[in-house]
């Protein structure tokens, strides 16, 4: 044997292996960090090791791999059961039944071939190669129809050439291999099903637990706030009526605005929780314009970028975070004016609210950055779960929220 010779062929065929397995996409690295499950490093480990063990076996049993006569033979038939069997792509489940078909009809090519000319060789691995690839990737009829049609040429073409016996029994053996990676689909396949069938009644008990809040929020909030509602726009008739003190009268008309924003708040609450619409980006302007009317400030609401479409809880974060950010200035700041932006960056979504005061007006500490209240902490929180970010810091005339949120 020249071995010179024979360790280049092992070496080539093994680099071979390694482009063909990294172009489709198998991972050469089973211990890398990243979350898998220990039977995919398994069945990873086992295929690396099927291919070597093949190439070594091939390699080193007569006649041995050349570039020429019986020996190049048995090199383009190694090369193409590897390629062959590499090209089934059993590590994935997203592979075309008829590109995987071919791929396995080559292998029975190949492994057939290898049998004609080397008999002594590691060619009984094809049969059950293609068997545990038929019943774990393929469905049942056609899995069936391609191991039989592949055991049936590998068997005729044997018996042809003499070697009748050792094609049988790997024939034989490779059936038993083939029934048992089906049991082990069914059970795998059942066990998908539980747990979709799991998740499925857990949203839906989520599901039947927001309409009972909703309900109560209904039942309870909604209709105490409409019923002071009403109180209160009675009071203010009456006290129009009687002309009381005008700052009176302009209380009572900013506590029954008050209590008919509630209203409106808890009323767009209990649609979410049903699953309605939510409010998002769009609704800013006139959040805007309600703040204004009750508070007197001006706000300029300025957007900037491309718009596009966020996602439903990025969508009701920056709502969110525009209303409790405004209603800080309200209860908190001596602002004069608020300033609202809304700008469409590249790789994330930002929002800014910052209020500014008159000169000489020291800036106010708002609750949630004192840690004292929880409008900034529910924020902050908000943010955090969407992977973004909020920061809240004083200015040197005011207070600054901004809402980081990634595209």
């Amino acid at each position: 044997m020249n071995f010179p010779r024979t360790r280049l062929i092992v070496v080539a065929v093994i680099r071979i292996i390694h482009r063909w397995l990294t172009h489709n996409g198998f991972d050469m690295d089973p211990w890398r960090t990243r979350p898998a499950p220990g039977e995919v490093v398994v069945l990873r480990l086992f295929g690396m090791t099927f291919l070597s063990v093949v190439v070594v076996s091939s390699v080193f049993t007569r006649p041995t791999p050349g570039l020429s006569g019986r020996g190049l033979v048995v090199l383009l038939a190694m090369l193409a059961f590897v390629a062959a069997a590499v090209a089934t792509q059993p590590q994935r489940s997203d592979v075309p039944t008829s590109r995987r078909v071919a791929a396995l009809a080559a292998v029975t090519v190949a492994a057939t071939v290898l049998a004609l000319v080397q008999p002594d060789g590691l060619w009984e691995a094809g049969p059950y190669f293609i068997g545990i690839v038929a019943a774990m990737r393929l469905d049942r009829r056609t899995g069936a129809i391609t191991l039989a049609g592949s055991l049936a040429l590998i068997v005729i073409v044997s018996a042809a050439a003499g070697h009748r016996g050792s094609a049988i029994g790997a024939c034989l053996a490779a059936v038993p291999w083939f029934l048992v990676m089906r049991l082990m689909r069914r059970v795998r396949d059942q066990r998908d099903a539980l747990i979709a069938s799991q998740q499925a009644e857990a949203e839906a008990a989520a599901a039947a637990e927001r309409g009972r809040l909703a309900r109560e929020m209904h039942d309870v909030l909604a209709h105490s706030l409409s019923a002071l509602a009403l109180q209160l726009e009675s009071t203010r008739l009456l006290a129009h009526d009687r002309q009381i003190d005008p700052d009176v009268a302009r209380a009572i008309d900013q506590a029954h605005h008050l209590a008919a924003t509630g209203l409106q708040d808890a009323r767009r609450a209990i649609a979410t929780a049903r699953g309605d619409e939510l409010p998002g980006p769009e609704r800013l302007g006139v959040l805007a314009e309600a703040f204004g009317e009750q508070s007197g400030l001006p706000v300029r609401v300025a957007t900037s970028g491309e718009p596009r479409q966020l996602a439903p809880d990025a969508r009701l974060a920056v709502y969110r975070t525009a209303q409790e950010a405004l209603t800080n200035v309200r209860r908190h700041a001596t602002a004069e004016r608020v300033e609202m932006t809304l700008s469409y960056l590249p790789e994330r979504t930002v929002l800014v609210v910052e209020d500014h005061a008159l000169a000489g007006t020291p800036p106010p500490v708002a609750l949630g950055l004192a840690g004292n209240g929880y409008g900034l902490t529910g924020m902050r929180e908000r943010a955090e779960l969407l992977g973004g970010e909020l920061i809240a810091e004083p200015t040197n005339d005011g207070f600054r929220v901004e809402l980081r949120l990634p595209s």
